[in-house]
């Protein structure tokens, strides 16, 4: 892991921009007028210009993963108390806090449109949707009851659907509750790994108005249940595979194991997720 983060111009064969840190750099979001630095304990902004002009920096608490979301808008990134994110509004400045989880961060993602934020924290049992408009909490869903390391969150082009791997070796697909499909056509989904592999689709009915994927039928509705009984559980699920070598192949067995460049410790993450389309995932 470097503290130099260098943004190359394949076509002039050249470093096209240079910024060194004080720190280690843990995570870096582009977009073609910005570019989104997370370090441990801090994020910042800078304009993509030739040289890089600094816009924004904050603190954060201890950010082992480098979250960070770059939107169109607005930048989002976990605040200075574990479990809070912090959203800033890219043209003016303005700061917003969300009190998300009670533990620390595990992972956020942003909608395409930017209007939705999903977040995980280190216990990986619910999943909290919030508006970046005004930062209220839209919904919530159940990944399960034991606790998991939460891999990727991951939410369509459309904004409609939510995608989550964990250690549990599983994907789980959520409908996001303001965007219901269900007056539309649900697409089919495919994965791009053990595509013989079908997704197991919830038995459950769908709410009139939204997705309410109650796992245990009548016991949600019975009073003074805990409250798993009642929860919102994902739609469709299907097997991941999670080998601790990313080398290693759907067969068993392994290429060679050369570090990859550029990311930390030469290995792939496991489980990041991302969408191609509304009906397929990779």
């Amino acid at each position: 892991m470097s503290n130099q983060l260098i943004i190359w111009d394949d076509a002039k064969q050249v470093a096209a921009v240079t910024l060194e840190f004080r720190s280690q750099v843990l995570q870096t979001r582009l977009s073609r007028s910005q570019i989104l630095v997370a370090l441990l304990n801090s994020v910042t902004l800078y304009a993509f210009s030739s040289p890089p002009k600094k816009l924004f920096s904050f603190e954060t608490a201890d950010n082992p993963s480098g979250l960070c979301c770059l939107g169109s808008k607005i930048i989002a990134f976990p605040g200075r108390t574990p479990g809070q994110v912090q959203i800033v509004e890219i043209g003016t400045g303005n700061v917003s806090i969300i009190p998300a989880h009670g533990s620390p961060l595990k992972a956020i993602t942003l909608s395409p449109n930017g209007e939705l934020l999903a977040t995980a924290s280190e216990t990986g049992t619910l999943i909290r949707l919030f508006s970046t408009t005004n930062c209220a909490r839209i919904s919530e869903f159940r990944r399960g009851v034991d606790q998991a390391h939460i891999f990727s969150l991951a939410i369509s082009p459309s904004n409609t659907l939510l995608a989550v791997t964990s250690d549990k070796a599983t994907l789980h697909i959520f409908d996001l509750p303001q965007f219901s499909m269900s007056h539309h056509h649900k697409p089919a989904l495919a994965t791009s790994s053990r595509s013989s592999s079908p997704y197991s689709t919830s038995d459950t009915s769908t709410t009139e108005g939204g997705s309410n994927k109650q796992k245990w039928g009548i016991l949600g509705k019975l009073p003074l249940m805990p409250r798993l009984f009642s929860d919102t559980y994902s739609f469709a699920s299907a097997p991941i595979t999670i080998d601790d070598d990313p080398y290693a192949t759907l067969s068993g067995t392994a290429k060679p194991s050369v570090p990859i460049p550029g990311i930390p410790g030469g290995k792939a993450r496991k489980g990041v997720i991302g969408w191609l389309d509304d009906g397929t995932i990779v």
